[in-house]
């Protein structure tokens, strides 16, 4: 689940309501960046496991150190962007292995906010699904544990490249629910069923009248799916 709040104790006062047996939590840029590693470990101390979700693409030196950083902090999942190509996600991979718990090490293909005309706007030639299928390749090749994509391209890289790769999604919004400034969303169920791994979902549970019964009924969903 997205801790998708601007303030440290609204998302510390939101985990107080819930099990930590019940979801996983993702730990996004601008609530790290007034958190920051604090919050982070407190997350931790409560049971929970953290996807730290900063993106890191930069030169492979720097990323590494990142990397290594949000290791030694204790998070169960961090990302980095597949666009910054085979040496920089070499560079994460190598970095973070002799930790003492290394976190799962996933790369981001095409953001779920991305159309086809917004991509080709950066310069990528060809569809979106070609471009997720070309990334996801690289992290592979990389060694790296999954990437995170859109699990409308979930099916895709499960008939190209197997049970191998971890799939995280994001842009999941259940039946009924605003798109918000996502663009390729399905619902929990869907996403199940095209094979992804790690569902996100965010502002559906923390925009909700009553977050906690909407947590209840993504479980709920997915559980009957299975």
């Amino acid at each position: 689940m997205a801790l998708d709040y601007s303030e440290p104790a609204q998302a510390l006062t939101f985990l107080g309501q819930l099990d930590p047996g019940s979801c996983r939590v993702k730990i996004g840029k601008e609530l790290f960046c007034v958190g920051g590693p604090d919050l982070v470990r407190r997350c931790i101390d409560s049971g929970f496991d953290v996807f730290l979700d900063l993106k890191y693409h930069d030169i492979p030196n720097t990323v590494a150190g990142a990397c290594r950083a949000a290791a030694r902090l204790g998070v169960w999942m961090v990302d980095v962007h597949a666009c910054g190509g085979r040496r920089m996600m070499d560079a994460a991979r190598d970095a973070i292995q002799g930790t003492p718990r290394p976190p799962l090490l996933t790369a981001v293909t095409v953001l779920t906010s991305h159309d086809q005309q917004s991509l080709a706007e950066t310069g990528v030639v060809g569809s979106i699904d070609e471009q997720v299928e070309r990334l996801t390749g690289l992290a592979v090749a990389s060694g790296l544990d999954g990437v995170v994509c859109s699990a409308r391209e979930a099916a895709l890289l499960r008939e190209r490249f197997g049970s191998v790769p971890v799939l995280v999604t994001p842009g999941i919004r259940p039946s009924g629910s605003s798109a918000d400034d996502q663009t390729r969303i399905v619902t929990p169920a869907e996403a199940l069923a095209a094979g992804a791994n790690h569902l996100v979902v965010g502002r559906p549970i923390t925009r909700a009248a009553d977050p906690k019964s909407a947590l209840a009924a993504i479980v709920a969903e997915l559980q009957s799916a299975a």
